[in-house]
């Protein structure tokens, strides 16, 4: 790869996942992204949100990546980052759970992220006309360790529709988040389809 790398994500894959980790405020929350690379871009087409309780048990995570590669795979696309939402707000650490499961998508994807939500951003939003995600992009640097982008400008994070905070909003000041549904519930009843076909209906 010659020029610098970007991850540029839809905004319902954008949505979804902040969506989620409102819906569990006072949990830490995860997800994947899907999509494919071209080039030097990642390109972020969808997002799968999956857990708001035990983050880090791998049953559960292993059954719920299987079941997404599988579907995704049929559709000629793959697991290509990881969300974290952590569990206090004025939290803005990489955790080891985070950094465990994004070794194990780097592994398959050497382009990984892990966009971590920013709540800062996220509760400054309805104030101001940020454009940027709510979220902070790691990538994995030379020595194998998962690194803050953008520091050195070399890597950055897009939403491919301008207006996503926007629509964010609208969809926030609606409480759509009531409507997500992730691999715990789920599990919990599989009448509830994770892959929340209904949410942007």
């Amino acid at each position: 790869m010659g020029g610098e790398l970007r991850y540029e994500i839809s905004q319902n894959a954008y949505i979804k996942l902040v969506l989620h980790s409102l819906k569990h405020k006072t949990s830490a929350v995860n997800g994947v992204f899907v999509g494919s690379s071209c080039d030097d871009v990642v390109q972020i087409i969808d997002s799968v949100p999956l857990f708001h309780n035990h983050l880090g048990l791998l049953p559960p995570l292993e059954i719920s990546l299987i079941m997404i590669e599988e579907y995704y795979g049929a559709r000629g696309l793959g697991i290509v980052g990881y969300f974290h939402a952590n569990e206090r707000s004025d939290d803005v650490e990489l955790g080891n759970v985070a950094k465990n499961i994004g070794d194990h998508i780097y592994r398959y994807f050497p382009q990984a992220a892990i966009l971590l939500l920013d709540n800062k951003k996220l509760e400054a939003l309805p104030k101001g006309k940020d454009r940027l995600p709510v979220m902070q992009l790691y990538t994995r640097d030379a020595s194998k360790n998962w690194k803050l982008a953008g520091s050195d400008g070399g890597c950055q994070l897009t939403t491919k529709e301008p207006a996503a905070n926007a629509v964010l909003l609208d969809y926030i000041s609606s409480k759509k988040w009531e409507d997500v549904v992730d691999f715990d519930d789920h599990l919990d009843d599989i009448t509830k389809d994770w892959l929340n076909p209904e949410l942007f209906k």
